[in-house]
């Protein structure tokens, strides 16, 4: 596994944290990638890279991966107020990213779906940002690629099921 580099500004995690000390170790690394992701964006490299923020993604491709659908149901799929994918959505129409189009079913109801010119900026993007992991995990092996993708993966969706229940909760009493 990597070493810190000496020159970082992350402070050398303990080799066996216990209980409060493993849970500030991964607090502050999550601050740290937090704070790595907003700095490069995740955007990539070449022409690309910081090109797409990081909502117009996230719509982008689920509507790629989903097919076309209404804001309610984006909104529902990414977990975030309905009024929210409305505001992010509109620069993607205006710029051609996004069509709106009638359901198929119900000609008065509008779906969102991927136009042409969308599915080919996603593609650029999405090329620039997995040069980007390539990079930064060159010295990886292909199980700790894995095994990084799967604990990252279960975190987000973690997260994503305590978020969830937090707002089905309500205001505390």
């Amino acid at each position: 596994m990597p070493s810190t580099p000496a020159n970082s500004d992350l402070p050398a995690a303990p080799d066996a944290p216990v209980g409060a000390g493993l849970l500030d170790a991964l607090q502050h690394q999550v601050a740290v990638f937090a704070r790595r992701a907003e700095q490069t964006r995740l955007g990539g490299v070449g022409q690309a890279r910081n090109s797409m923020d990081r909502a117009a993604y996230l719509l982008l491709n689920r509507l790629d991966l989903e097919g076309p659908m209404g804001v309610k149901a984006l909104a529902g799929g990414m977990g975030i107020d309905s009024s929210t994918v409305t505001r992010q959505v509109a620069p993607l129409v205006d710029s051609g990213l996004v069509k709106r189009t009638s359901h198929p079913e119900d000609g008065r109801a509008v779906v969102l779906a991927l136009s042409p010119r969308g599915l080919t900026r996603l593609e650029e993007v999405r090329s620039s940002r997995r040069e980007l992991m390539a990079r930064v995990t060159e010295e990886w092996t292909e199980e700790e690629r894995e095994s990084f993708t799967a604990l990252l993966t279960r975190f987000n969706l973690s997260l994503s099921e305590l978020m969830a229940a937090v707002a089905d909760a309500g205001p505390a009493s």
